[in-house]
């Protein structure tokens, strides 16, 4: 693999770009890096996708980005997966304090269970965005 590789960002794409947005900021604190708009023939041509267009937004997710971008048009929602499911995918983000997050979510959060720590002394739990993407909160 070439040594200039490096992280630079995990993308979603989202059907509500501005709700997907408040839920990464203020119920898990990112901040928003950028957001621009891209289409165009060039654009087209690497998504493969006739007539596409695309708003993003970049998060501040520590060493790597996480990008939102919503596409038009939009394609068929995809269902919720499980974890074990082969091209399943999740963002796991890294907190100080666990419980104190987990205790400070809004109600309407949807979460797989309470946090729990593993074998391998990792504190974690699962939850939704209001995507229904799964987001790994995790205190090593």
């Amino acid at each position: 693999m070439p040594s200039s590789l490096s992280g630079h960002h995990v993308g979603l794409t989202v059907s509500d770009l501005e709700t997907t947005v408040a839920f990464y900021r203020d119920v898990l604190g990112l901040e928003v890096l950028d957001r621009f708009e891209v289409s165009g023939q060039a654009f087209e041509t690497v998504t493969e996708l006739e007539g596409s267009s695309g708003r993003f937004v970049h998060l501040d997710a520590g060493d790597v980005r996480l990008e939102l971008v919503e596409y038009e048009p939009a394609g068929a929602a995809l269902e919720d997966s499980d974890l074990n499911q082969p091209g399943a995918a999740h963002v796991g983000l890294a907190v100080d304090d666990l419980e104190s997050v987990y205790a400070g979510l809004p109600e309407d959060v949807e979460t797989l269970s309470d946090p729990q720590t593993t074998a391998s002394g990792t504190t974690l739990c699962f939850l939704r965005d209001p995507e229904g993407n799964l987001v790994e909160l995790l205190e090593a």
